[in-house]
């Protein structure tokens, strides 16, 4: 597949296709007598892999080392774990910080309940523990 194919294929720009090619994330793919991109099955693959963990938040330097490891084989299946328990992990801090957001959110929208309702309000404040 060319790369606008495989740029419309996996809903990516041409542009995010080669970047993901210079910095190591797809190996160097193959080219026609052209001189033009042409992605085998392989390529497509691991173009979806990575798609998949971008949206689960994975940074691409997480990516690249993972990716490294992956093409040193089994041996470094361990290695390829750990780089994903990190990177869960992180996602659930953001999370976290996320939720403790939309908790103080909530409390300052039903203060406005309560203003709204007529029971008057003091000083604003942000949240019970702030």
């Amino acid at each position: 597949m060319r790369i606008a194919e495989v740029a419309e294929e996996y809903g990516i720009s041409a542009d995010t296709l080669r970047y993901y090619e210079r910095i190591g994330l797809l190996p160097r793919v193959h080219r026609n007598t052209s001189g033009i991109r042409d992605y085998d099955e392989d390529d497509c693959m691991r173009v979806s892999f990575i798609k998949c963990m971008r949206g689960a938040n994975v940074s691409i330097e997480a990516l690249i080392e993972y990716m490294q490891l992956f093409e040193q084989g089994d041996a470094t299946l361990e290695a390829r774990k750990q780089i994903l328990i990190e990177q869960r992990d992180a996602a659930r801090e953001r999370l976290e910080r996320i939720q403790a957001g939309l908790d103080r959110l909530d409390y300052k929208i039903a203060h406005y309940d309560e203003l709204l309702a007529g029971h008057g309000g003091s000083v604003p404040q942000c949240s019970k523990s702030n």
